[in-house]
């Protein structure tokens, strides 16, 4: 089966010239639990591990941290990933907020329903997750496919959200080549997944040096995914294109990409800044599809002065 990814990998390779992987020492790149220990060393709680169920009919796993009365942040993982994907950030978040990192239904450590996998139900979940947490507005961060999903929930419920802070995205992903080519080979996955396929695949996406073990995580996150969830998944995501409504969100908006991003472009990150107004763009270079990875430390500065300005 992997002569079929050849193609495909080789667009996303070629992009972002092939994954490297760096030792732990490197400055940018500490391992989370070392960050972790330094973190809680200087004050605030370490992370707790919990699961609600929702009125949306699923469970979620989350990973909890920080100030109980802090301003709340919502982390919104990408596509057969989980809150993992944020291991490299939480530990270097200050803990005077209030920050949840979610396994998305049929993913992570989360229940995976035989329905529904669109965008709209995503998002939904989100709502149901504040409402589980008493929680009347959130700031949301999400990667990749976490950030159409924030985008849907500020569309269909702005009512909930504070700020976007949205990571490796575009305006949509309906008729992205990448993705459809993507979806050529996930239409012929059967179980198991193979793993050689789930580790070229989470490789293929970054450009930067990232840790060897944070890549293991990622593979074995996505290695939990039944085929029909990854099929139902990608399915969602290129169905919904609402960027004809991006122009209605009207809370304060941080976009962040990477040059060498090889599912969306410069251009296609661009139009995503231009089609929310008022939105901030920062373009991270020498950067893959997950800036929040490759780059944790300025991501988490980043998106901590944006925070501070709301």
């Amino acid at each position: 089966m992997l002569r079929a990814l050849r193609p495909l990998f080789a667009v996303l390779v070629f992009a972002g010239c092939g994954p490297d992987v760096a030792s732990e020492s490197t400055p940018d790149l500490v391992s989370a639990p070392a960050a972790l220990a330094d973190s809680d060393r200087h004050g605030g709680a370490s992370p707790r591990e919990g699961s609600v169920r929702l009125s949306t009919g699923v469970t979620l796993r989350y990973v909890e941290q920080g100030r109980q009365d802090g301003p709340v942040v919502v982390f919104l993982h990408g596509y057969t990933d989980s809150h993992h994907t944020w291991d490299l950030d939480l530990p270097r978040f200050p803990r005077d907020f209030h920050l949840y990192a979610l396994d998305q239904r049929g993913h992570g450590d989360s229940s995976r329903p035989a329905c529904c996998y669109t965008q709209q139900a995503f998002a939904k979940d989100v709502v149901a997750f504040l409402d589980a947490k008493h929680v009347s507005r959130a700031v949301l961060v999400g990667h990749s496919m976490g950030s159409f999903i924030a985008q849907q929930v500020a569309l269909d419920f702005p009512h909930r959200v504070k700020g976007l802070v949205l990571v490796g995205s575009a305006p949509t992903v309906a008729g992205n080549e990448v993705a459809l080519g993507l979806k050529e080979i996930v239409d012929t996955l059967t179980d198991p997944v193979d793993p050689a396929f789930i580790h070229e695949f989470q490789a293929s996406t970054f450009y930067a040096p990232i840790p060897a073990s944070y890549l293991d995580t990622l593979v074995s996150e996505s290695a939990k995914l039944p085929a029909r969830v990854w099929q139902d998944a990608l399915d969602g995501l290129i169905a919904e294109d609402h960027s004809a409504r991006l122009g209605r969100i009207r809370v304060p908006t941080l976009i962040i990409g990477g040059d060498h991003d090889g599912f969306f472009s410069v251009e296609e990150q661009r139009a995503l800044a231009r089609a929310i107004p008022g939105s901030r763009y920062l373009l991270y270079p020498e950067t893959g599809h997950a800036p929040h990875a490759e780059r944790p430390q300025r991501f988490v500065n980043d998106v901590h002065h944006f925070l501070q300005r709301l």
